[in-house]
């Protein structure tokens, strides 16, 4: 578990459960960017596959209130999602929540992290800012990012 404090916000990080899957698709409907086309793409079944061991996930909570999540996926060293209520943006728990699931992947054996999301949002200058590495555009509007283990640490002044 870890605990954060922004300003007058606290929130809290911690391994996600099952019964927080409904929560999770809950926040990932409501994103202003990086909105899912067809929503019923990612099933309650694929947040469960990264709860139960094809990877690893983390709510975070403020005031008791889940209003984030990140989860990574084992098998390709991907962050598969984070998302952040956007009421909630700005206060520090996407950053959280990417490190820890930064820290998972590299304790898992990974040494070269990647992710997708959509250009010209938020998220794009977000990863940027964290140190990783902006790679190609798609043609569907999205574009890649990989993180090194090193860069990671250094980044994060460890």
């Amino acid at each position: 578990m870890l605990d954060k404090s922004h300003g007058a916000a606290k929130f809290t990080c911690r391994v996600a459960l099952s019964e927080d899957i409904v929560r999770m698709s809950e926040i990932r409907l409501q994103v202003t960017e990086n909105r899912l086309s067809d929503p019923g793409k990612v099933t309650p079944q694929m947040y469960q596959a990264h709860i139960a061991g094809q990877g690893k996930s983390w709510v975070c909570e403020l005031n008791g209130l889940i209003v984030g999540f990140a989860s990574a996926a084992r098998q390709d060293g991907s962050i598969w999602a984070l998302f952040i209520l956007p009421e909630y943006e700005g206060l520090g728990m996407g950053k959280a929540l990417l490190d820890l699931a930064c820290e998972w992947l590299f304790s898992e054996g990974h040494k070269v992290l990647s992710l997708y999301t959509e250009i010209n949002t938020r998220a794009d200058g977000f990863y940027g800012a964290q140190g990783w590495s902006r790679g190609q555009e798609d043609e569907h509007g999205d574009v890649s990012y990989t993180l090194c283990k090193r860069t990671f640490y250094e980044h994060n002044g460890v």
